[in-house]
């Protein structure tokens, strides 16, 4: 493991008292075999989503995190299992049918357009929505410029939800990383998601920004009502979000329940800490 917790795990009092709780099914995961050549990154995972939760993905470098997000937005194909999305059998999905059926995520490494404004950035997560043909796209007049300036309003209602109105017309290449990140989940946003999915959203921050961006993922599951899967290292961060937690561990599922129950499962502290502990 290249990656070792900066904190031990929590106690069981530091996890959250009160447990929400989360009935209907928004996404399950089922058997999900994925290799590649004779590398095996996931092998027979299993778990559900929850509509309204905030479902966490855990576990050490190269333990196949990544890759079951790649797997859920329609990346990567299984060569085993399935997936089941709003109850419809999913077994080879692209990536833009995913986005089309509102599943949205942001990455581990920040992709977005760096020669082009925090506006343009979040108004390219709107393409979808978007009606009118090339043709009246090509004049900008008419139905188009009525559509545009609809979109528009509401990507600027994210930017002021995110707090990034003084960076709305700066191109995103001249910002610092964490309002890059920022940016990155602005655009997400703006795609109207009944699913988030989040690779590190707090990879390369400090306190403070952790922080914000903590404040912010609570705020989107809480007045958006969005679903949220997030992969994260910070176990503090972990414990204070999320409401479920999955463990991986080599490209096998370690455990999965509640943060107060991952703390004290002795394979997950195995895994992080190593096996004298």
């Amino acid at each position: 493991m290249s990656e070792i917790l900066a904190d031990p795990l929590p106690l069981d009092g530091d996890a959250p008292e009160a447990a929400r709780v989360f009935d209907e099914v928004l996404l399950s995961v089922d058997n999900i075999t994925l290799t590649f050549g004779g590398v095996t990154a996931l092998s027979n995972i299993g778990f559900d989503i929850r509509k309204g939760e905030i479902r966490a993905i855990i576990g050490p470098n190269g333990a196949g995190k990544t890759s079951m997000l790649n797997v859920i937005n329609g990346f990567y194909h299984p060569q085993q299992g399935k997936i089941t999305f709003k109850g419809e059998e999913r077994r080879r999905m692209r990536p833009h049918n995913a986005a089309k059926q509102g599943i949205a995520r942001t990455f581990q490494n920040v992709a977005l357009f760096k020669g082009m404004t925090t506006l343009d950035n979040v108004m390219t997560g709107r393409l979808l929505k978007m009606k009118t043909n090339m043709f009246w796209q090509a004049i900008y007049w008419g139905p188009n410029q009525r559509e545009e300036i609809k979109h528009r309003e509401f990507c600027e209602h994210i930017i002021d939800f995110l707090e990034i109105q003084a960076i709305r017309k700066t191109p995103v290449g001249r910002l610092p990383y964490g309002m890059q990140k920022r940016v990155e989940l602005a655009r997400a946003l703006a795609m109207e998601p009944e699913l988030l999915l989040l690779d590190e959203p707090m990879a390369g921050m400090n306190i403070e920004e952790k922080e914000d961006m903590s404040r912010f993922i609570l705020d989107v599951n809480d007045q958006f009502g969005t679903t949220i899967a997030l992969i994260e290292h910070d176990m503090s961060v972990v414990m204070d979000l999320s409401d479920r937690v999955v463990v991986l561990d080599y490209g096998r599922k370690l455990a999965d329940g509640t943060p107060a129950a991952v703390s004290r499962d002795q394979k997950v502290i195995d895994a992080y800490l190593g096996v004298g502990h």
